[in-house]
């Protein structure tokens, strides 16, 4: 009888156990920059899973090369937090990285770079699979805040939200090679498929600012929404979206006509977004009213709002579709 009951417990724990890590394997990982936390939702159920401290204003996080951790910057906190991506529990600490705001490894896994947005610098490191080897530090004028890469990794961009300038950091000799005026308070920059132009969210208009970085000329603007923020793509090499944080909504451009092809309505400050694998569904951080938004792209409507701390920023789950 005590076998037979020892069987039954056994298999109960470990029911258990399984239904837990079924759970986790659908997991959100959003970061509440007010809060100083990390709270992970689970992505089929829209609970609240569990909600842990991290450094000082988590604001923006992506996943390592070999996709084995998701990397949380914790700007304030001085520090870079290690997560499962499938779980996101702790795995490791690196301290002592000042102020990484925005984080970004190059293509070729090469570099990684840290912008300092506090302490107006960035940092680049060189990266072998695991350890990051500070190799120089890059005074910017003024608020450095989000990175994009050219194809061949050769250079790094960089928006700086307090000159209105984007540089260009050549990585090999850690330099800036050049820097351009732009909008009022540009924010997000993504990289156009065809490594052609850059794209720049210009925070303090309403506008995207299309950049031939070889050229080294502003070529259009793309209209899109108040408060123009961050990128996005949709995964398929063609579509990105971007953030309207004043306009509260999230336009789709068309990276092959540089139009604005689309409108998506979505309220309380749309910031950072995540698409599931399968291109159906984004997940959005809304910065002023402390909830995530999901969003069926098919129909372009919202389905789902979901509680979460002050200030949510950074939002990843593992299960997402390709950033191109």
């Amino acid at each position: 009888m005590f076998r037979n009951f020892r069987r039954v417990l056994l298999a109960t724990s470990l029911t258990g156990v399984l239904a837990a890590q079924a759970v986790h394997a659908n997991v959100v990982v959003v970061l509440n920059s007010r809060d100083a936390t990390v709270q992970l939702l689970d992505q089929k159920s829209y609970r609240s899973l569990q909600t842990f401290p991290v450094g000082k204003e988590p604001h923006h996080l992506m996943p390592t090369p070999d996709n084995k951790s998701v990397i949380v910057a914790s700007s304030m906190g001085n520090e870079l937090v290690f997560l499962d991506p499938k779980s996101g529990q702790v795995q490791r600490r690196i301290k002592d990285v000042l102020d990484p705001y925005q984080i970004g490894f190059t293509p070729d896994q090469k570099y990684f770079v840290s912008t300092a947005l506090r302490l107006d610098h960035v940092d680049l490191y060189r990266y072998n699979g695991r350890d990051f080897t500070l190799t120089k530090r890059i005074p910017l004028p003024k608020l450095p805040s989000h990175v994009a890469f050219d194809a061949k990794s050769t250079m790094a961009f960089v928006t700086q939200q307090g000159s209105d300038q984007v540089s260009a950091i050549d990585l090999a000799s850690g330099t800036v090679r050049w820097t351009l005026p732009v909008g009022k308070l540009p924010a997000g920059i993504a990289m156009t498929p065809d490594d052609r132009y850059l794209l720049v969210g210009i925070m303090g208009s309403d506008y995207v600012e299309v950049i031939d970085w070889r050229a080294r000329k502003t070529v259009k603007r793309i209209k899109a929404g108040a408060g123009a923020h961050n990128f996005r793509a949709q995964g398929d090499g063609r579509y990105t979206y971007v953030s309207n944080r004043v306009a509260n909504s999230i336009n789709i451009i068309d990276q092959k006509t540089l139009e604005n092809v689309g409108q998506i309505n979505v309220p309380g400050g749309p910031d950072c977004m995540e698409i599931t694998a399968d291109g159906k569904t984004m997940w959005v951080t809304l910065r002023w009213i402390k909830k995530v938004a999901v969003i069926d792209l098919a129909t372009r409507k919202l389905t789902k709002m979901i509680p979460v701390g002050r200030s949510p920023h950074g939002v990843f789950f593992a299960n997402s579709s390709a950033r191109l």
